[in-house]
């Protein structure tokens, strides 16, 4: 499968992601918890996960829609990739470091969902740092 391929795919990932945080809320029971919250708290908190979608749906479109612009030698799509690369790369970062492992070990489920998420994050920074890789070294 090509490059052009692959960073369409991740776009189209990305929109995905973007979509689901429809769900999280009812999953993650935010309504709960969130109430725990200060007024400000709990609206800095709603408004940074809209612009988080904001920011994937983003994202996803310009690889869907403009991969061989990614794909072409520019100071431009080199700038967009470095940028997406860091943005995923250090997500997987968080993935480890971050979030603690209770979270998810002995839990199957959320072992499961980690699991995906870290192939995901790899994969969404692998693609963007082997375009970026070709725009460095054409």
């Amino acid at each position: 499968m090509t490059l052009r391929f692959h960073m369409q795919m991740v776009g189209a990932l990305q929109i995905a992601l973007a979509l689901a945080h429809t769900a999280f809320g009812r999953r993650f029971n935010w309504k709960e918890e969130t109430a725990r919250l200060s007024l400000l708290n709990r609206q800095i908190f709603y408004v940074h996960t809209v612009f988080i979608c904001v920011v994937l749906i983003f994202f996803g479109l310009v690889s869907l829609f403009c991969a061989n612009e990614l794909l072409a030698p520019s100071r431009l799509a080199t700038f967009v990739l470095a940028g997406m690369t860091f943005f995923w790369t250090l997500r997987l970062l968080f993935q480890f470091f971050v979030y603690d492992t209770r979270l998810w070990k002995g839990n199957r489920f959320n072992t499961n969902v980690h699991i995906f998420f870290s192939a995901l994050w790899t994969y969404l920074g692998c693609v963007y740092g082997a375009t970026l890789w070709n725009q460095i070294n054409p």
